[in-house]
């Protein structure tokens, strides 16, 4: 428990003296000194003191090692619908001291986007079911219509609005400083796509068949083909990904997609069903939320449960997740499947 480590990160975080701990606590200077060097540890009954002074928990004044603190952080995400206030300043705190020593910590600025990201999901959640409210209340309400879409990342309807061109440029900027990256190549490519910049997108489709031996180049090339109106011809490339690449469970799970947009949905929930099935432990469950998703789509509420219920085997199985986040939007997704077959 490095708690005069703590001691001394917070009274300078605050630009307090040691005497002015001291003073407050009813201590000696000395004491204070003594704790911050870990040459002794505070009484237990000043712990309450301390906490108060600085404006934190007690909890957090047993500050854990940088790692600890890191897979803590990163268990929220997944773990935590929902971070309180005062524990997400925490991390905020301990990551950017974290860079402050070391400002090149690419662990220390990934943790902080994703935190902020989760605080933005769930703040986006809590905004949804406020303007449900609005619209049930007056259905004609503008905000409300605005503020749900927003929300949960809807359509509205202005081209200038809805489009990812500022996702677009800042990748074509990445691309120029690193040629070939795959994942640069995925993320421009991908929402050019959504954005229907076709012609724009092949030229990178054709990098990325060189950046990596995955069959995207054959799926890319079938979704510009289904949104050029041509359907035979992006089911072509969808099965051609399958037939160069049959040994990979994403060449199914690519080619299900494209099937659902076809509205073939039976060959699609046999294509995510053999993706799910080829995958060894730990497995990825992205088949079986889109399987979930067929289902209530065809108003197959059993069905639909069922394949929540396996996310959450899958889950305990693989993962030994048996609580937190993860599991409970399966099971409210269900309650909701439940009430929606009652109806």
């Amino acid at each position: 428990m490095d708690i005069g480590k703590k001691i001394r990160s917070l009274r300078l975080e605050k630009e307090v003296k040691q005497e002015e701990l001291a003073e407050y606590l009813g201590v000696s200077i000395q004491a204070v000194s003594k704790w911050e060097t870990e040459a002794s540890m505070p009484d237990i009954a000043l712990l309450p003191g301390i906490a108060v002074f600085f404006g934190v928990t007690i909890d957090e004044l047993f500050q854990l090692s940088d790692e600890a603190e890191f897979e803590r952080i990163e268990n929220m995400f997944w773990h935590e619908r929902r971070i309180a206030p005062e524990t997400f300043d925490h991390c905020v705190r301990f990551l950017e001291g974290v860079l402050e020593s070391d400002p090149k910590n690419v662990r220390a600025y990934c943790c902080l986007a994703y935190l902020y990201n989760h605080r933005a999901a769930s703040d986006h959640e809590t905004a949804s079911e406020y303007a449900k409210k609005v619209l049930e209340l007056d259905p004609n309400e503008k905000g409300g219509w605005v503020a749900f879409l927003e929300a949960n990342n809807g359509v509205c309807g202005d081209e200038w609005y809805d489009n990812h061109f500022e996702v677009i440029e800042y990748f074509r900027e990445f691309l120029k400083k690193n040629p070939g990256n795959y994942r640069g190549l995925y993320g421009i490519i991908e929402n050019m796509l959504d954005d229907d910049r076709f012609d724009e997108a092949i030229p990178y489709i054709e990098q990325i068949r060189l950046a990596a031996k995955t069959g995207q180049y054959d799926v890319y090339m079938g979704d510009v083909m289904f949104g050029k109106g041509d359907p035979e011809k992006a089911l072509e490339y969808w099965n051609a990904a399958v037939e160069h690449f049959p040994d990979r469970w994403q060449s199914y799970c690519d080619r299900a997609d494209g099937l659902k947009k076809l509205g073939r949905y039976e060959e699609a929930l046999a294509d995510y069903e053999k993706c799910f099935e080829m995958q060894e432990p730990p497995r990825i469950t992205d088949g079986l939320h889109s399987m979930a998703q067929v289902h209530e789509l065809l108003g197959d509420f059993d069905g639909a449960i069922r394949d929540r219920q396996r996310i959450i085997k899958c889950l305990r199985d693989d993962y030994n997740t048996v609580s937190g986040e993860g599991i409970d939007s399966q099971k409210r997704e269900i309650e909701r499947l439940k009430g929606r077959k009652a109806v």
